[in-house]
């Protein structure tokens, strides 16, 4: 994808959704923390549902430890491996209590630090709560980039730095919203539906879609 299709390729997708904001619910960075843990081959729709039933009791570092494993379980095993994941939130929560007073450090070296937090959860957090310009890469971000030629990599971390240095700096703190919601409701795995994509015109994919009853 050549320089001046990504401006427009942005452009378009800042038009249509001007101020995008992740599906996962969450008031405070400790929750986003805990839901992007917990998300893992899982769906943010059924993180919520998690989400939903957890935060009302134990909404703290302190309040998870307070809850025990046994009883955080009950709360989170609808989510897929529910029982390691709640292995690491009880971990995380006990270095964040420790070592963090009990805050969601600003860091990327101790967010990583983390039990069950890699890189893709320590950009999400450092993006959504603290406002900085990282490129998260999930399932969806990595087809997107692969798909469309904006950002073409064989793993993960290689499309992120084609990312960091391909996206216009004007679109950085929204950019991985954009291509999440992209890739989950149009950019598609099986069938990408081009023929409803604001954004077919700067992609690179070839040959387009058709509707159905065209096809």
């Amino acid at each position: 994808m050549k320089t001046d299709s990504i401006q427009h390729f942005f452009e378009t997708l800042r038009a249509a959704n001007p101020l995008p904001v992740t599906e996962l619910e969450f008031t405070t960075p400790f929750e986003l923390l805990t839901a992007v843990l917990l998300s893992a081959q899982a769906t943010d729709v059924g993180v919520n549902k998690a989400a939903r039933r957890l935060f009302p009791v134990a909404n703290t570092p302190q309040a998870i430890l307070d809850l025990g494993i046994e009883r955080l379980t009950t709360y989170i095993q609808t989510i897929g491996l529910y029982r390691m994941k709640a292995k690491h939130l009880m971990e995380t929560c006990r270095i964040l209590v420790e070592q963090h007073g009990g805050q969601v450090p600003r860091s990327r070296e101790a967010l990583e630090a983390l039990p069950g937090v890699g890189r893709k959860t320590a950009n999400v957090v450092l993006n959504v709560v603290f406002g900085e310009p990282t490129m998260a890469v999930d399932t969806h971000i990595f087809r997107v980039s692969n798909r469309t030629g904006l950002a073409p990599g064989k793993d993960p971390h290689e499309v992120e730095m084609k990312l960091l240095k391909r996206v216009p700096e004007e679109f950085m703190h929204d950019a991985h919203h954009w291509l999440i919601l992209l890739g989950r409701y149009v950019c598609v795995a099986r069938t990408p539906r081009c023929w409803e994509c604001a954004v077919s015109p700067w992609c690179d994919f070839k040959p387009k879609t058709l509707p159905p009853n065209q096809a």
